[in-house]
């Protein structure tokens, strides 16, 4: 018995270590954490994608939708290869989604109490929605799209927990700490100086991020984990393809569950704390695919009835998901046709929304939403909290995918951190030589452009009031210096003739990285603002007039 809870406790530490480590380099996907300066250049100094790496779920749907592997997804094989000779280990001994589920699922409840607790993880057929869910974002793959990043446990858990989550603990404890520093108790002020200084070069932001969306981000999550105090680990029977895929794999495993019949007295405590629902109880049927290794089963047993080893299954055993039929050819059917239903009514040939400015490095839409998991890990690095999650922009199909905002932050000429930690490729690593904004000389036409900036006339302090301002014209980078002032006599409302510099934009030179845009005074709406117009991984979306790109100037 005390080797079995040994186990127990190398297991818990593995949970441990794991969460501790993700959530570690959650704190380092960020300007201050994450980077280190190599001449002009910034550089990814963390693994800060290593959990994306890892996941066999996203290598695949990449694998199907691509043709190739992205980068280090080849890592994946580092969890499926032991899935193939253990089992789901990797549900119950490392991934973080999961640690937290078990976390909360072990709280007390009263919904799980006694007889209660003892039914609610009895297997149920309703465990085998994971695998349409499954089979619905790989057929979704096959026709284009990477759906999968709305189920996928880390997509999830870093989306919401990095866009949500953190900003909200920065905001905290940045007011809390603000409030003691402005108390009249000397003791507290000195206090909350030491925990700055402490916070600030380990958990608290370098800005101040905030993100379109947080709380139902939030909410998803806290929905989830609050779901286990009804059912254990509801999320990862239910709904986590990662895990249908990874229990699919298990079916090869050589490690094997036995029960002793005879030994067992049918107390049925195996079942208190099983977090698979897999029925380790005797006389029911070992369910392989749903078992997490969690080995609570065989250190609740006080008779000895249980083990596990590399002893083969016994015949009431069932190695492979109980899946009907009919269920998964309408996943199947329901993964083809999804991407084309949510295609259509958005007009995705015909129709290009204006504000859907993707990060610079990103593919053409196709292929972005061909590759783009929505992890938010370009979000989170980003230093001027520009990249935003979608709404509305690239339709249902594009939700919470990166878009520029530039009414939030700009794109810095000399950034390209998102580009490094995209795991997917959906933005491809570029260096700052290939961005090219702050290189003197070189050709418009090689320049990475996000978009183009346009002036409302109707709305620009120079042009409808006669009031002098350029402001959009020294935020413009200098290196483009896309917007020139032309020096005009006008009449203001008083009649009174004035001479004033009015902006003008060059749209061969503007590469729509929205500081423009960002710095208008007109707050409600700017006066100066950035469409997709003229974006190099597009050229459907340049400016065309009379046979003459004026997007480049040729």
């Amino acid at each position: 018995m005390l080797r079995k809870m040994k186990l127990v406790w190398l297991r818990r530490t593995s949970q441990i270590i794991f969460l501790l480590a993700f959530f570690d380099l959650l704190l380092r996907t960020e300007f201050r954490g994450s980077v280190r300066l190599v001449g002009e250049a910034t550089r990814v100094a963390y693994p800060l994608q290593l959990f994306f790496d890892l996941d066999p779920l996203i290598a695949l749907t990449n694998l199907i939708s691509t043709h190739a592997l992205y980068r280090g997804l080849w890592m994946c094989l580092l969890v499926l290869v032991p899935t193939l000779l253990l089992g789901r280990f990797f549900c119950g001994w490392v991934c973080p989604m999961g640690t937290l589920n078990h976390f909360f699922s072990s709280l007390p409840s009263e919904s799980k109490r006694g007889k209660r607790g003892i039914e609610s993880n009895r297997y149920k057929r309703w465990q085998t929605l994971k695998y349409y869910i499954l089979i619905g974002v790989l057929f979704a793959s096959v026709t284009g799209s990477a759906l999968v990043g709305w189920f996928d446990p880390f997509s999830l858990l870093v989306r919401s927990l990095g866009l949500s989550g953190l900003p909200a603990f920065d905001y905290a404890v940045k007011a809390l700490l603000h409030s003691m520093e402005s108390s009249q108790f000397s003791i507290l002020q000195v206090i909350a100086e030491f925990l700055h200084g402490l916070l600030e070069s380990t958990v608290l932001s370098y800005t101040a991020p905030h993100y379109r969306q947080a709380f139902i981000l939030a909410a998803i999550l806290i929905v989830i984990l609050a779901l286990n105090f009804r059912i254990t680990r509801l999320w990862c029977r239910l709904l986590c393809p990662l895990g249908a895929l990874l229990g699919v794999a298990s079916r090869w495993s050589l490690l094997g569950l036995k029960k002793d019949t005879v030994a067992c007295n049918q107390c049925k405590r195996c079942m208190l704390h099983c977090q698979g629902g897999d029925d380790p109880v005797p006389g029911a049927q070992w369910r392989k695919a749903e078992c997490h290794l969690c080995l609570n089963c065989i250190s609740s047993c006080p008779h000895q009835s249980l083990k596990f080893g590399l002893v083969g299954l016994q015949p009431a055993a069932v190695s492979q998901p109980d899946l009907n039929r009919r269920h998964a050819l309408a996943g199947i059917a329901g993964g083809l046709a999804i991407v084309p239903l949510l295609r259509s009514p958005s007009g995705f040939d015909v129709e290009i929304h204006p504000w859907l400015i993707r990060p610079p490095g990103a593919a053409e839409e196709k292929e972005f939403l061909n590759r783009c998991i929505r992890c938010g890990e370009c979000m989170k690095i980003c230093p001027t909290n520009t990249l935003q999650p979608a709404w509305s922009e690239a339709g249902i199909e594009g939700l919470w995918t990166p878009v520029l905002a530039p009414r939030i932050g700009f794109c810095e000429p000399k950034c390209v951190l998102c580009s490094r930690v995209c795991p997917t490729g959906a933005i491809a690593e570029i260096g700052l030589q290939d961005k090219a904004w702050n290189i003197e000389g070189v050709a418009k036409k090689n320049r990475i452009r996000l978009g183009t900036a346009f002036i409302d006339r109707s709305r620009c302090l120079p042009w409808t009031a006669a009031e002098q301002c350029g402001i959009c014209e020294k935020s413009c980078p200098e290196s483009i210096h896309a917007i020139g002032m032309v020096q005009v006599d006008t009449v203001d409302s008083q009649g009174v003739a004035k001479t004033i510099k009015q902006p003008h934009i060059d749209p061969s030179l503007c590469v729509g990285c929205g500081a423009c845009e960002y710095a208008c005074p007109l707050r409600e709406r700017p006066a100066v603002y950035i469409t997709s117009s003229g974006e190099s991984r597009s050229p459907d979306n340049h400016i065309v007039v009379n046979g003459r790109d004026i997007s480049t100037g040729e």
